[in-house]
């Protein structure tokens, strides 16, 4: 029987092996210091998904019987953490009432709300803070004199101290800019007054009586002091409610169900902007691939042309767009479709005496981005076509023109139905890339301009990703639920899309193919 314990291996594979056991136990400590890190300030999913990774490297990369599993395990890790992962959450999230006002957890926002403070102006007075031998005393005054308290440290731990009659403040005080450094210190002390009264910090420049606006009850519900009304949890929306039955900021998250999904097809307001998005999404992704496809195709194909002249130069001039950061070539575009400055208007106003309203017209803006998305990928088709072209037998093409096709027979019967199959996937990718090509639109138009009667922000030149990314940042709501939602509508909807067209471009390939 072979002893594979540690103690029969040969000296330098021991040292290799425990090397091997020091450095995943080091990464180990380092990756469960992150889990708790993670885990304490409030982020267990996040923590569960770093353990998650913990675990499996430590068991890929300790234990021996795993080897192979080593090559693969950080590809399978970076499309489960950066691909897997955040789909999940976000699907997650779209069922979630997540917004800028249900930002924090339940207990969060019951802190928040007995947090709240009530200033009693009839007792708010300046003060002025003093330093005297490395302690701090506030000094209130009061007409003619005033009040010193006793000596303060202001280190952020909670003081409070009597306050006794002076004629006058002691000594100068100190530059407001040094108060403003203090401040935290100032927020944790309570000076008392020889009649009692308890002041607190009421800002930078003034104490007064301070007291919690609410107090929390056995039944969670939270008693305002004031007028003794109360506010109710309410589960269901993850909102405090008044006695009036409105909601109190700020809120909680919670599960709702499908009701982001049931907002999306039944709120008017919601509805209509986005079919005329998801219309206008779907014929951007289209027309741009058909037309970075054609143009790219066309090009190559007189590229090819035998008796063409300075290929070369045509070569590098036409790759140049694809040369250039595309963010680069959308601003540069911005700028050359200026309503009232742009090369373009002046262009056409000294040809034809038009200034084409282009950011401003919905038609027109539309018009725009598909010129320039043209213009960004067609280079990318044309060195496609290039190679595929090469691929095309010769002997075909010289049979069929023997029998006496014409060139654009020859191009349609048999060239185009023998390159259509390796690039239908690329074309595939295209579509599902202009899909959600949100960086065009936000860099070119910004989704405007806007449509009008929506209730968030939606333009006539937005497409899915972009109408979502202003619902999530742009949105005074930041309505992080409601745009998980539309993207799990989007994920599903490219991917029905894109099975769709590979399905019919298959056939259309399987036709040609026979056809020739």
């Amino acid at each position: 029987m072979t002893d594979l314990s540690i103690d029969a291996l040969p000296v330098s594979t021991k040292r290799q092996t425990w090397l091997r056991i020091a450095i995943v136990g080091m990464a180990s400590l380092v990756l469960s210091y992150a889990v708790w890190s993670l885990y304490v300030a409030g982020q267990p999913l996040f923590g569960a998904l770093v353990l998650a990774v913990l675990v499996g490297f430590a068991v890929i990369f300790g234990a021996d019987r795993f080897y192979t599993a080593r090559f693969i395990f950080p590809g399978v890790t970076a499309v489960l953490v950066f691909i897997a992962f955040p789909i999940i959450y976000t699907i997650y999230l779209g069922f979630t009432n997540y917004s800028s006002f249900n930002l924090l957890t339940y207990e969060r926002a019951v802190e928040v709300l007995l947090s709240n403070q009530i200033v009693d102006e009839s007792t708010e007075r300046p003060f002025s803070l003093i330093a005297d031998d490395g302690v701090y005393r506030i000094f209130v005054p009061d007409g003619d004199s005033g009040f010193l308290s006793e000596p303060l440290f202001l280190d952020g731990r909670p003081e409070s101290v009597p306050a006794t009659a002076v004629d006058s403040a002691p000594a100068e005080p100190l530059a407001m800019r040094e108060v403003v450094a203090l401040r935290e210190g100032l927020s944790s002390v309570e000076i008392v007054l020889p009649d009692g009264t308890p002041l607190r910090s009421a800002g930078l420049r003034s104490f007064a009586s301070v007291r919690s606006e609410y107090s929390l009850m056995p039944d969670g519900r939270l008693k305002k002091q004031g007028d003794g009304t109360f506010l109710s949890p309410d589960h269901s929306q993850g909102f405090f409610i008044d006695g009036d039955g409105n909601t109190v900021p700020p809120g909680w998250r919670v599960n709702i169900g499908f009701a982001n999904f049931e907002r999306i097809f039944t709120s008017e307001g919601l509805r209509a902007p986005m079919a005329t998005i998801f219309v206008w999404t779907f014929a951007f992704a289209t027309l741009s691939v058909l037309l970075t496809f054609s143009l790219g195709l066309l090009l190559a194909v007189i590229l090819q042309w035998p008796h063409l002249s300075f290929k070369p130069l045509y070569r590098v001039l036409l790759i140049l767009p694809y040369a250039v950061p595309a963010f680069i070539s959308i601003l540069v575009f911005r700028g050359l479709f200026n309503q009232n400055f742009g090369e373009i208007n002046l262009i056409l106003e000294a040809l034809f005496g038009i200034r084409p309203n282009w950011f401003t017209d919905g038609g027109l803006a539309r018009t725009m981005i598909v010129i320039v998305n043209v213009w960004l990928g067609y280079p990318y088709m044309m060195l496609l076509a290039m190679g595929f072209l090469q691929s095309v037998p010769e002997d075909h093409k010289k049979a069929a023109a023997v029998e006496g096709a014409s060139a654009l027979r020859v191009f349609f019967t048999i060239t185009l139905p023998q390159i259509i199959p390796p690039f239908l996937p690329l074309l595939i990718a295209s579509f599902a890339f202009n899909f959600n090509n949100i960086v065009l639109i936000l860099l070119l138009t910004g989704g405007l301009p806007d449509i009008p009667g929506t209730v968030i922000p939606a333009g006539q030149t937005d497409i899915l990703g972009s109408f979502t990314y202003r619902m999530s940042f742009m949105d005074s709501g930041q309505q992080f639920g409601l745009a998980g939602a539309v993207t799990f509508l989007i994920f599903v909807i490219v991917g029905g899309i894109a099975y769709a067209n590979f399905l019919a471009m298959r056939k259309a390939a399987s036709r040609g193919r026979a056809a020739s």
